[in-house]
This record gives C-alpha cells, structure tokens and sequence, in this order.
C-alpha cells in the first residue's frame, strides 16, 4: 500500500525527526515509511516552513504544465 503524505504532514514529520532522542528509523516505523523517504524529504524541503514547501510545489507543477505545453508546440512544428 502506498500512502501519499500531504506537504504540511511531511515538514510535521520532519520536525518530529530533528528532536533529540527520536531517530530516523524510529520515525519511519512510526509512520510506515522508508528511511530513505525521510532522508529524501529532509534534502528537498530542509529549513522550509508549510507555506514555503507549498509554493515550492504549486511553482513545479506550474513549470511542468509549461514544459508540457512547449514540447506540444515544438511537435507541432
């Protein structure tokens, strides 16, 4: 089963894992994830707030939409 977690659970999740006394691994039993998604997380989204890590994301989904839209226009070419 794969869960998908919104950006505000990710930086939750992230802070969870900076307190002293609570691991990585402990954290990613905790909410069934890998290490390795949490490491990933902590690179991509490491010292943004909720708000900034939602911008970040509405502003990849915009640049992927336009890369669409310039391939389709480069085939019709």
């Amino acid at each position: 089963m794969k869960k998908r977690f919104t950006i505000d659970q990710i930086i939750k999740i992230l802070a969870e894992t900076g307190t002293p006394g609570d691991s990585v691994a402990a954290t990613s039993r905790k909410y069934h994830t890998s290490e390795q998604t949490i490491y990933r997380w902590r690179q991509k989204y490491r010292g943004f707030s909720a708000s900034e890590a939602k911008r970040l994301k509405v502003l990849e989904e915009e640049n992927a939409r336009l890369k669409r839209l310039l391939a389709e226009k480069e085939l019709e070419i």
